[in-house]
């Protein structure tokens, strides 16, 4: 940052407390370019309905940055400055209230748009005092005394404005378009005999520059975790400042063989792991499917097959297939596969059920994240750990383990 020098005895200029002021405008700018970019950003300007409700909004404190000049005018006696660029920011002290009004026609309704633009402008105008050398108890009014006022403040603000839109049947209402050098924020909707705007009529327009995340956000790799282990279909929402995540997915187990009368069950097959990093849209909906563990099985019955667990357009890892019962042997279940990631692995085989004088039972195939069941009389367990598979029944003493149900593990 540039600095002033000044010496002990030197008469102080107008001039050296203004470059200091203009100086540490430009270090403030460059930072501000540093960190956001020369592009408008918005950040806070929230717009609500008004309490109690009524047919008004508010747009509250906020600032918006964006690339403009050091100085469009002159700066007291320092030249305007036009040619070299400098990101600033206005700031919205107080929050700023529109009043809307409904369509005056059945079945129609109306999209206004509230917009924003940085604006710089000279303020608080006064009639200074000045030295007057001949009598310097007695000081002059104002440049030569003449008596003029004159600007003490630059400022640097957020200007709003609201836009209404061109009544139409419900519908089939058009947001009006931004004006040229300003950005649109908001939209609000107003129907035909509505008497208060309330949170549902308000939205945010598509692609907004608001800022979309903020410095405790920003930490080294991805710091947090977020879980979905129950089977079935869900989602999870992008947060806001999130603009890439780490996705690993496993199938579910496959359920354990039942022993027949010569027979232990097969041990069950994990389910597969698919572990990946993916670009991501803060605020999207994204679609997830988690594979429940195949069933374990009756005497004498093969296991039941886990399910795919799938993260939508991503990736995905297949279920292990149950474990078996039968002659010569009762087969271990394979282990379900990944795919999509990154990192795409093999689900552990469940091991065999076997009989040779006295029978042994096949333990649950081990997921990436641990063991499955093991074998057991009167039952095989069913996994321990998530994607696992169960553990096969002894000879004719009970049923299979069941599989256990896959996970998805977020980190971002």
């Amino acid at each position: 940052m540039d600095r002033q020098i000044v010496f002990p005895g030197a008469v102080p200029l107008d001039t050296d407390f203004l470059s200091i002021e203009r100086n540490i405008m430009a270090a403030i700018g460059y930072l501000a370019q540093a960190a956001l970019g020369s592009g408008a950003i918005a950040d806070g300007l929230a717009c609500l309905p008004t309490t109690p409700a009524s047919m008004s909004v508010t747009v509250g404190p906020g600032s918006i940055t964006t690339l403009s000049v050091v100085d469009p005018l002159a700066f007291g006696s320092l030249p305007a400055d036009t040619t070299d660029p400098l990101v600033k920011m206005g700031i919205n002290l107080q929050p700023t209230a529109f009043a809307l009004t409904a369509p005056t026609a059945a079945g129609q309704a109306v999209n206004y748009l509230i917009e924003a633009t940085f604006s710089e402008a000279d303020a608080s105008a006064i009639v200074l005092p000045y030295y007057n050398a001949a009598n310097p108890a007695q000081p002059y009014s104002g440049p030569n005394n003449s008596g003029a006022a004159q600007y003490t403040q630059r400022l640097q603000r957020v200007q709003l404005q609201l836009k209404a839109g061109a009544a139409a049947p419900t519908g089939a209402q058009l947001t009006p378009i931004v004006d040229p050098g300003w950005v649109a924020l908001w939209g609000v909707t107003v129907i035909y005999g509505q008497t208060a705007v309330t949170a549902s009529s308000i939205w945010a327009v598509p692609n907004a520059p608001f800022l979309p995340f903020k410095l405790p956000h920003l930490t080294p790799g991805f710091s947090r975790i977020a879980t979905v282990g129950t089977a079935g279909a869900s989602s999870w929402t992008v947060p806001s400042f999130v603009t890439q995540a780490r996705f690993r997915v496993m199938g579910g187990g496959g359920g354990g063989g039942g022993g027949n009368a010569t027979y232990s069950g097969g041990g069950g097959g994990a389910g597969g792991c698919a572990d990946g990093v993916f670009a991501l849209s803060p605020g999207a909906v994204i679609a997830i499917t988690v594979g429940a563990g195949g069933a374990g099985a009756a005497p004498g019955s093969s296991g039941g097959n886990g399910l795919t667990t799938s993260v939508s357009g991503l990736l995905s890892a297949s279920g292990g297939t149950g474990g078996g019962s039968a002659d010569p042997a009762s087969y271990g279940g394979a282990g379900g596969q990944g795919f999509g990631g990154a990192v795409n692995t093999i689900g552990g085989w469940g091991t065999d059920g076997l009989a040779s004088g006295s029978s042994f039972a096949g333990a649950g195939g081990a997921s990436a994240l641990g063991g499955g069941g093991r074998g057991g009389v009167g039952g095989g367990q069913a996994g321990a750990s998530p994607g696992s598979g169960g553990g096969g029944a002894y000879q004719s003493t009970g049923n299979g383990g069941a599989g256990a149900s896959g996970l998805v593990i977020i980190e971002f």
